[in-house]
């Protein structure tokens, strides 16, 4: 069995909706399940957990990561990166070296740094020592959407009101993200 951590921040539920979407491609593959998290928040705005929040073992016991916040400037929220700086020690132990992961974003702009947060995210993961795994162009929705979807990761266009529901080509790269991060937890896990 490989358990993939799907690990978010959501204010106002639309990556929580994507994390639900990956989650769903994880578990369609066989031996593989989704364990979502989300992380606490200082800020009062609003947000509701309405997941677990994450631990430390979650980190070190998971086969894959996958890591989801909204655009915040091009970058990820401050909830979801104050968590990842308290998590030295997973770093200076090794325990998510050799791991898959992969990153997903929503945005309420189609041109407000869906891209660099998903670059920006990534970073992160790369100093834990992990594998980065993106979306291929096999992946005919990242041909032919007009809102969100990146080879670096799925993203989502939310509008600037936050209420556009996520559209077939977001959603299909969401469960592909998913199916594609439980396929690469199994064959790295087989070779350990």
């Amino acid at each position: 069995m490989a358990d993939i951590l799907v690990l978010y921040y959501s204010k106002r539920g639309n990556t929580r909706k994507m994390a639900r979407l990956i989650g769903r491609g994880v578990e369609s593959v066989d031996g593989c399940q989704a364990i979502i998290r989300t992380v606490h928040s200082n800020l009062d705005d609003g947000a509701e957990a309405k997941d677990p929040l994450v631990s430390e073992s979650d980190m070190a016991n998971c086969d894959g990561l996958v890591l989801g916040s909204p655009c915040y400037f091009g970058n990820m929220a401050a909830p979801l990166k104050q968590f990842i700086d308290s998590t030295g020690n997973l770093w200076f132990s090794g325990a998510m070296e050799g791991k898959p992961a992969s990153v997903f974003t929503t945005g309420s702009s189609l041109h407000g740094g869906q891209e660099t947060t998903l670059l920006n995210m990534m970073v992160p993961l790369l100093h834990y020592g992990m594998v980065v795994v993106g979306l291929p162009y096999s992946e005919q929705s990242l041909l032919y959407t007009t809102s969100g979807g990146s080879p670096y990761g799925a993203t989502h266009w939310t509008e600037f009101e936050s209420n556009r529901p996520i559209d077939q080509n977001e959603k299909q790269l969401c469960i592909a993200q998913g199916k594609r991060m439980a396929a690469m937890a199994l064959k790295l896990k087989s070779t350990s």
